[in-house]
């Protein structure tokens, strides 16, 4: 990796770093913030699975599994706040290994549907089982993170919404470089090899299946883990929360920004978490807008938005181009 690229990526965590003091003057902004850095994990967890060819439509429900298994964990096991955090993450991870082998077999728009028809039956269990998650009520008065004290270095105590911007924060770029790391080795290539033609990666050894199924418990695991941190940052839970709707914002999130690059999920979660809520007139019409944005990627940038600054670097090209040629 070249030094200015380092550089680069040095500054921008920086000012990753300092953009929360600058949203103190309003705890919404640092709500949206939080909203992004939750919204990046689950893009880029998903866009993990879909590496390998699979499509995923119940991604939500396995945060919510993370959520409740965390959320009932800290108030009716007392088990510590951290621990459920992990442990929801976990669960999450448990149940994807369960499901993994039958499903991931499964192709294209039937995975896509099993995914979808799983997520939904999550959504009920959870609905109905009423003496456990509190049904539609939900689950209410959910332990929030606990002090981190370091003695003679560090005291946070998650009593503003700052501290939960840096955590998410924080969580948000390990999550990221962990994907990454993966994203970019052998392992990662193979993931990539299965997309393009899985017969002929099965016929140079590769597991098919196993593959799968390893990035699918692992996409889970990272939606399990935002659904934890989510469950113990609002303190309020409900299984409307993780419907059918929710699943399909996080795979537009994915298409919107540009699957095929790793950035692209990053910035697809960071902009369709920010437009809706910077034009909260039609906060309730989010549904028509995610498909209105869909679409204008789809036919104007066809790579999604990462791909924004190259097809505009291509334009100006061409417009020195016709000049220089009408000179």
């Amino acid at each position: 990796m070249k030094l200015g690229k380092i550089s680069g990526y040095i500054v921008f965590v920086i000012i990753l770093f300092l953009l929360p003091i600058f949203l103190t003057s309003s705890e919404y902004y640092l709500h949206v913030f939080i909203l992004c850095g939750i919204n990046v994990i689950l893009a880029i967890s998903l866009r993990a699975i879909t590496t390998t060819g699979q499509i995923s439509l119940g991604h939500a429900g396995f945060m919510s599994i993370g959520a409740y298994t965390s959320a009932i964990l800290a108030m009716k096991a007392g088990v510590p706040v951290y621990g459920a955090l992990i442990l929801g993450a976990l669960a999450a991870m448990a149940v994807a290994a369960i499901i993994a082998f039958p499903i991931t077999r499964v192709r294209t728009v039937y995975l896509a549907m099993l995914t979808m028809f799983f997520g939904t039956l999550i959504s009920l269990i959870f609905t109905e089982w009423r003496g456990l998650t509190g049904g539609t009520s939900g689950l209410m008065g959910i332990p929030q993170l606990g002090t981190i004290s370091i003695p003679g270095l560090i005291n946070i105590e998650f009593a503003t919404k700052l501290p939960y911007s840096y955590f998410i924060l924080v969580l948000a770029l390990i999550v990221i470089l962990f994907l990454y790391a993966i994203d970019r080795s052998y392992l990662g290539m193979t993931f990539k090899s299965i997309a393009q033609d899985e017969f002929l990666a099965a016929s140079i050894g590769t597991n098919i299946a196993n593959h799968k199924a390893i990035i699918f418990c692992i996409g889970c695991f990272f939606a399990g883990l935002a659904g934890s941190f989510y469950a113990h940052y609002n303190s309020v839970l409900t299984p409307d929360t993780f419907g059918l709707f929710p699943s399909l914002y996080i795979m537009v999130y994915v298409i919107v920004g540009g699957g095929k690059r790793f950035a692209g999920a990053i910035i697809g979660a960071i902009v369709l978490t920010i437009l809706p809520e910077a034009f909260r007139v039609v906060k309730e019409y989010q549904p028509f807008v995610f498909v209105a944005v869909l679409f204008i990627v789809i036919f104007a940038l066809r790579g999604g938005l990462v791909t924004l600054p190259d097809v505009i670097k291509a334009q100006i090209k061409k417009i020195h181009r016709r000049k220089a040629e009408n000179a």
